[in-house]
């Protein structure tokens, strides 16, 4: 779970968080979670290895607003080996309601080269992490 204040230059003038926002806080709670399993974006990169972002869905429930604390859950939701699928819940920390739920795909991409990149074969310490996280 990651956990972050919401700040007053992420929102409107009516103090609610912008949309665009949502999407800055999937990555820093993908970037958490990469750092939870021992597996950081800079070790992954230092291998070798980029994931970019291929989509994003997002679907607002409830508005956030400055002040407030939120809890961003990450979870794997698919994992080919190649591509990667990431659940986000955006929660009130106080309420529990929820705020936004969405999803990130990605792909495995050898860095040097832009082709995409078996973890399987290339990375099976990697592979492993991810394979073991899916949820359902």
């Amino acid at each position: 779970m990651y956990t972050r204040k919401v700040h007053y230059y992420e929102t409107d003038q009516m103090q609610i968080v912008h949309h665009s926002n949502y999407i800055r806080w999937f990555e820093e709670a993908r970037t958490n979670l990469m750092d939870d399993i021992g597996f950081s974006y800079k070790r992954m990169e230092d291998e070798g290895i980029v994931i970019p972002v291929l989509g994003v869905n997002v679907e607002y429930k409830t508005m956030s607003r400055f002040g407030e604390t939120v809890e961003i859950e990450a979870t794997v939701k698919e994992f080919t080996g190649v591509k990667l699928l990431v659940n986000y819940v955006v929660r009130d920390k106080k309420t529990q309601d929820i705020r936004v739920v969405g999803e990130t795909k990605h792909a495995f991409l050898n860095k040097q080269t832009y082709r995409p990149v078996s973890l399987k074969r290339k990375h099976k310490e990697l592979y492993e992490l991810f394979k073991n996280m899916i949820t359902e």
